[in-house]
């Protein structure tokens, strides 16, 4: 087995650690509870995409049946990714998460190239869209007068330093946006269905055969369900910050999903009741349509600040997680080792937060983060699946291993891992272009992993 330095295996880098007397090096501390682990699962996948995509959706199926089935099966397939992380993060309570099961199952090139997607594509141009997004609504709730990209990279500043301060100050400003994140979708969810008119019912078709377009429509579906439904795995990046990640994790992985997965289906319920499902397509903004049409243009600013604090809550969640797999991966020494520093005062990993809020605010102002959010969906679900895979690979080498068993493996599993070979298909399906050049941004890491590993083997 290859070491790392002072003799420790690689496999154990990133895992957080007390301080090393000895050498007086601060280290990673635990302070994250139970409540927090569920907040960052929920914060980590519910963004500002769920007030839009139930329209898109709707531009691709037409029954309320459908569209509201299409959600639930996106989450089937989040509640099986849900077991399978589960059960890994009892095997593997790590710093980095995700990126640790890919590199303990299929070696460190693979591992390096999920945080370098994570990093150029994935992770930072999601933060830039969002971060714009939120910039949208506040500017046009306050009728101030900036760029957009200012207010962008302001929120995106202000949450790197709050992370700087420790995962104690990033997890508590997490946990009450995702509270009020959870607010302001139960208003949009109650207005709906209690107080706004539903639309016409149109009279039933006489029941058929499902034909070959409807699934060819439903996995089309599926693209933006799935992109809405990503995001559970960033929790896992602190778990080397938890108290208790093998009990904790596990159970904020199961909880969280299955809790986004019901807010998820009755948001398209109540948009599907109140537009319809023509009016439901033909809508830009069916969050602020359903609001509207319940509370008029009162609702459609209130629903505007729901959109805008989700979208800092996703903000928030992002800047705590991901800047976890560039410690690990500096940890490993396949980046530069600066990144792996840890404040002696706050305990947080303050260079990788940095690289992260650097690298969004670059896409924010740059205004590419529309060309690279296009590149996501079939490059960060190529990971999923390999994680998903990860699950066969420990289950051999170990087979008694873990406090956690995924249920109804290997089938839950198999079913996971299908499903993202899945959307990765119909997104190169749908989007070739896009999909092209998310993976040549991917292969353009290859060099760059093997200057890292040849920089190691020589060290």
């Amino acid at each position: 087995m290859a070491r790392g330095q002072a003799g420790r295996p690689l496999h154990d880098a990133g895992r957080a650690r007390p301080v090393n007397e000895a050498s007086a090096q601060p280290a990673l501390v635990r302070r994250l509870g139970p409540f927090d682990v569920t907040m960052l699962v929920m914060g980590g996948i519910i963004g500002s995409g769920i007030f839009v995509n139930p329209a898109e959706v709707a531009r691709h199926v037409s029954t309320p049946f459908l569209i509201v089935g299409v959600w639930l099966i996106g989450g089937l397939i989040a509640i099986a990714g849900a077991f399978v992380y589960a059960e890994l993060a009892a095997r593997r309570p790590e710093v980095g998460g995700q990126y640790a099961y890919i590199r303990d199952a299929w070696g460190p090139i693979p591992a390096f190239l999920y945080g370098w997607a994570l990093l150029l594509v994935i992770q930072s141009g999601g933060m830039a869209a969002v971060a714009i997004t939120f910039a949208r609504y506040v500017l046009d709730l306050a009728a101030i007068g900036l760029p957009e990209w200012s207010l962008a990279v302001g929120a995106l500043a202000l949450l790197t330093a709050i992370n700087c301060l420790g995962v104690r100050a990033g997890g508590t400003v997490q946990s009450l946006l995702m509270v009020l994140k959870i607010g302001a979708i139960l208003m949009l969810v109650a207005c709906g269905l209690l107080l706004a008119p539903a639309a016409p019912v149109a009279p039933a078709a006489p029941a058929e055969p499902v034909p070959v377009g409807t699934l060819a429509a439903i996995g089309a579906a599926l693209t933006p369900v799935m992109f809405s439904y990503g995001g559970w795995q960033t929790s896992s990046f602190v778990s080397g910050e938890m108290r208790d990640p093998r009990r904790d994790l596990v159970r904020g992985l199961l909880f969280g999903v299955l809790g986004v997965v019901m807010l998820y289906a009755l948001v398209a319920l109540a948009c599907v009741v109140v537009l319809g499902p023509d009016g439901l397509a033909q809508s830009p903004t069916p969050a602020s349509d359903v609001m509207r049409a319940a509370l008029g243009e009162k609702g459609a600013s209130l629903i505007a600040l729901g959109i805008a604090i989700s979208a800092l809550g996703f903000l928030s969640q992002g800047m705590l997680t991901t800047p976890r797999v560039y410690f690990a991966m500096a940890e490993d020494r396949l980046f530069f080792r600066g990144i792996a520093a840890v404040s002696p005062r706050t305990h947080a990993p303050v260079a990788a937060i940095l690289l992260q809020g650097v690298a969004a605010c670059l896409i924010a102002v740059s205004g590419t983060y529309g060309q690279i959010l296009s590149y996501v969906v079939s490059v960060d679900f190529i990971f999923f699946g390999l994680t998903g895979a990860a699950l066969f690979v420990f289950r051999r080498r170990d087979p008694a291993g873990g406090s956690f068993r995924a249920p109804g493996h290997p089938w839950t599993t198999l079913f996971f891992v299908l499903a993202c070979a899945a959307t990765v298909a119909g997104t190169i399906w749908n989007n070739p272009v896009n999909s092209a050049i998310g993976f040549a941004i991917l292969l353009a890491g290859v060099p760059v992993c093997l200057f890292w590993l040849r920089r190691r083997a020589r060290a």
